[in-house]
């Protein structure tokens, strides 16, 4: 097959919209990064859904992952050059609360999961590991399975499902940190998209443990967003990134609020419990 770019026509719809042109072409997660309009190097956006998808910006030159992470091809404007990501997979995040309401019953829809957690300021040592499958990145480790540790009588349903809050930003972070020693350099706030950023509990967590903004869009559809803003930049709906930046909107920022002393004895806490989730299946 020919390698075209992402945005440019590649023909006309016309046996259904004669005239109407084809005009992007462009994966779901680099779609996803278009549409929050991360077009710099160290911009980064993360999806959640029932896993979860971190790309970071590279720039014009591929970075090689040395710590558990998938270089790919960002997008490219017609004959520019292509802009590369580093992208982290994340196995269990939404489903990790999926899991709290069908499997234990601990809540009767997933909204409930933010009132259910915010009964308790802290998961007082309580750690949830959801490795059900295994780990994805960046340990990619299919021995692995989910743990709750740390637990003890005085423990409710409420810390389990913080812990399970705090699984899917801790998870974040740990891609964050591999891209990190793999680019050089951290992004200084995170975009987010996806139905986990409804849960605000879990979005200011994922601040506080991050340590930097995380910033929700007013289009939650960053994926269809970017495929249509990459088209329209081939028809010349718009000229240039610059206006789609104009064109992007927040809708909501979290600020984070730990100190650095809390977030990286918690830091510290969920590597502990990631290493006591290692070994349980036998890998042929």
């Amino acid at each position: 097959p020919e390698i075209r770019s992402s945005s440019e026509v590649y023909g006309h719809a016309d046996a259904v919209l004669p005239g109407v042109p084809i005009a992007a072409a462009i994966g779901d997660q680099q779609a996803a990064l278009f549409g929050q309009t991360c077009f710099a190097p160290g911009e980064a956006k993360c999806t959640y859904g029932t896993g979860n998808f971190v790309l970071l910006n590279t720039g014009t030159k591929p970075v090689r992952s040395a710590h558990g992470l998938l270089t790919t091809v960002g997008y490219r404007f017609g004959d520019e050059e292509p802009v590369f990501a580093l992208e982290g997979s994340i196995a269990a995040t939404g489903s990790a609360v999926q899991w709290l309401r069908d499997q234990l019953g601990l809540i009767g829809d997933a909204a409930e999961s933010e009132a259910l957690a915010a009964r308790v300021d802290d998961t007082e040592g309580v750690c949830f590991v959801p490795a059900f499958s295994g780990l994805f990145a960046p340990y990619w480790r299919s021995d692995a399975r989910g743990a709750i540790v740390g637990l003890s009588r005085y423990h409710t349903a409420a810390h389990i499902a913080r812990a399970a809050l705090e699984a899917i930003c801790y998870q974040t972070r740990d891609v964050a940190e591999a891209m990190a020693r793999d680019a050089g350099t951290s992004p200084d706030s995170l975009k987010v998209d996806g139905g986990v950023t409804a849960n605000a509990l879990c979005m200011q967590l994922q601040a506080d443990i991050l340590g930097v903004p995380v910033s929700r869009p007013a289009v939650a559809e960053t994926t269809a967003l970017g495929a249509a803003y990459a088209a329209g930049l081939a028809v010349g709906l718009w000229r240039s990134t610059s206006e789609l930046r104009a064109n992007w909107r927040e809708d909501r920022r979290w600020q984070p609020a730990w100190s650095q002393d809390r977030r990286d004895e918690g830091y510290a806490r969920w590597k502990a419990a990631v290493d006591r989730s290692l070994n349980w299946v036998s890998v042929s």
